[in-house]
């Protein structure tokens, strides 16, 4: 409980310093940001670099490899110092970043923070140096759109060289691709196309088989109806944000069994 009050008191502390130096396409734990933002932009983008539909617009998707257990915390710490002049507020963010062996852990909120943080050197080079227009990033993924299916195997190389000599992170080989918007970009759990918006399989699948355990959970009187229905409505949340009529009907169905 001690260290839960701390990182939200260190949050607190950090977050009306640091957001404001934040682009505004990094929708990560942001006031008046988040996933369904995230990918509405997405989709206005790929309006506005295919003209409607009338050009072909490139989708360039990237994830960062092992990003939280990679971040470099001499770098973390060195980025904080620069706007964190009060020595006793330093020495306290700092012990919290070095209490971890190694990187940051994925659940604490002041890693959420962190990250912003970190990845906003990322965010400076590609809106300034680069110059690119259609960037969104949550976390440690992001996508850049363009015409050019060239211009964006060449910003690979560019992006990747700029996070290992500077933030000492890499691009996941294995989670690079480039796509065109009208077969789909999958991003944050939905896969958006120029005129609908269909839940991720994978994400369906995870989704169903949870709903499976809390059914069975519910059986056996391991959880309240309360609990059920809370988690039935949460998973209905998720699905209005895209076209999701059959899967409800799936959901009502299992139910319903």
């Amino acid at each position: 409980m001690k260290d839960r009050v701390l990182h939200h008191a260190v949050f607190r502390i950090l977050y009306p310093i640091f957001d404001k130096s934040f682009i505004s396409d990094s929708y990560s734990c942001r006031n008046d940001k988040g996933t369904h933002r995230a990918i509405n932009r997405l989709q206005k983008f790929a309006g506005k670099v295919g003209k409607n539909s009338t050009k072909t617009c490139f989708v360039l998707k990237c994830d960062i490899k092992k990003f939280f257990d990679s971040i470099n915390q001499d770098v973390l710490t060195n980025l904080i110092k620069k706007k964190i002049k009060d020595e006793n507020a330093f020495w306290l963010i700092e012990k919290i970043i070095r209490s971890f062996n190694r990187g940051l852990p994925l659940g604490n909120i002041t890693s959420q923070l962190f990250a912003n943080i970190y990845l906003n050197k990322l965010d400076q080079f590609i809106k300034q140096k680069l110059r690119i227009k259609y960037y969104v990033r949550y976390c440690d993924d992001f996508i850049i759109l363009s015409v050019d299916k060239k211009y964006l195997k060449e910003l690979i190389l560019e992006i990747n060289a700029f996070l290992k000599n500077n933030l000492k992170l890499s691009l996941h080989p294995a989670k690079i691709s480039i796509r065109k918007y009208y077969k789909g970009a999958d991003f944050l759990g939905y896969v958006s196309f120029p005129c609908h918006r269909v839940l991720r399989t994978k994400t369906k699948r995870r989704m169903f088989k949870k709903i499976n355990n809390k059914l069975l959970g519910l059986e056996q009187n391991k959880i309240t109806k309360y609990s059920f229905g809370q988690t039935i409505q949460s998973y209905f949340g998720v699905l209005k944000h895209c076209n999701s009529y059959k899967l409800k009907n799936e959901i009502s169905k299992q139910l319903s069994k």
